[in-house]
């Protein structure tokens, strides 16, 4: 009882801030005409979405941390776990803001170099491992029927599983609600798995960022009123990775985020056969895209994929959680 009303109350607190905060932002952000510049290689009709609000992500990111705050203050119980997820939150989400204001005042579509933006990860990534080993939250690793528990070797898995999942989950976030459904979906599965495992910490912290997105959604859905931005994609992406750590369940993300797997793995493999060919596999990367030029709409994209989350996370949290 009592891991269900904080859960409702981060979830509440969220979904109510957001709501609430989101149309102010969008007519702010309209006012200073701080729009999206879309690429001009895209789909064609994503032209007419060329100007829309970003950074959207900068509201539920810090929503989602003024509702755990909140819940904190109310029961005054601080944890470590909570901790570790907003610093995620934070490290993650600064570099995506960076990057998105580069963005808009410069007005294209290139931000952060990949170099920079992936070293910046990095750095983001070694002190949330930091933060886990010394409060002890690392936990083990398990591979092949052995659990890698070395500290350095478990460092560079979490390290490179942030960084990744980052990035993997950024590039979801490309047509109106698809990274959102998505995302709300994934968090929800590592909820039920958090509560089945007793961690109330994880909990909260998945409730109210599913909260957030929840809010989001609602100016997301297509036609979006606003983009989430990478200070939303990158923070999301990064800090599920933490939430599978924090489980001690890090293989479950390759289920329940398997279409951010897919999504990376179809950018990887056009790249790789087109500089051998010179052919392409699929019409266009990320695989979403691919969809769309073959004549499905934003709207079947979205609940196809939003279908195959869902199934897989339940496959998830039946077999691992």
């Amino acid at each position: 009882m009592f891991i269900a009303i904080s859960l409702l109350i981060t979830l509440i607190v969220s979904i109510v801030l957001t709501v609430g905060i989101m149309p102010l932002y969008i007519r702010y952000m309209h006012a200073k005409q701080f729009g999206q510049e879309i690429l001009t290689d895209g789909p064609k009709w994503h032209q007419a979405k060329s100007g829309t609000p970003t950074m959207g992500g900068v509201v539920f990111v810090l929503t989602a941390i003024v509702a755990l705050i909140v819940r904190s203050i109310i029961y005054q119980d601080w944890s470590n776990s909570i901790f570790v997820g907003v610093l995620s939150l934070l490290g993650f989400g600064l570099i995506g803001f960076v990057d998105d204001a580069l963005k808009i005042f410069h007005h294209q579509n290139q931000g952060l170099t990949s170099k920079q933006k992936f070293l910046a990860q990095i750095a983001v990534g070694v002190i949330v491992s930091i933060c886990l080993y010394v409060m002890d939250l690392q936990g083990t690793v398990p591979l092949l029927g052995w659990e890698m528990s070395n500290w350095f070797l478990v460092a560079a898995f979490l390290i490179l599983w942030m960084v990744g999942f980052s990035n993997a989950y950024n590039l979801t976030d490309g047509l109106d609600g698809l990274a959102a459904g998505n995302g709300v979906i994934s968090l929800f599965g590592y909820l039920v798995m958090a509560w089945l495992q007793g961690n109330e910490e994880v909990v909260l912290l998945c409730s109210a960022l599913i909260g957030g997105l929840l809010g989001f959604l609602v100016f997301n859905k297509k036609p979006a009123k606003i983009f989430m931005g990478d200070a939303g994609s990158l923070a999301i992406g990064g800090t599920l990775a933490v939430i599978s750590v924090l489980l001690n369940r890090p293989w479950s993300l390759l289920l329940i985020g398997i279409i951010y797997v897919v999504e990376t793995a179809s950018v990887m493999i056009q790249v790789a056969v087109f500089q051998k060919t010179g052919k392409r596999v699929f019409r266009m990367t990320p695989i979403h895209h691919h969809f769309e030029m073959g004549g499905w709409s934003e709207w079947k994209v979205d609940f196809v994929f939003w279908g195959i989350t869902a199934l897989f996370t339940l496959i998830s949290v039946w077999w691992l959680g």
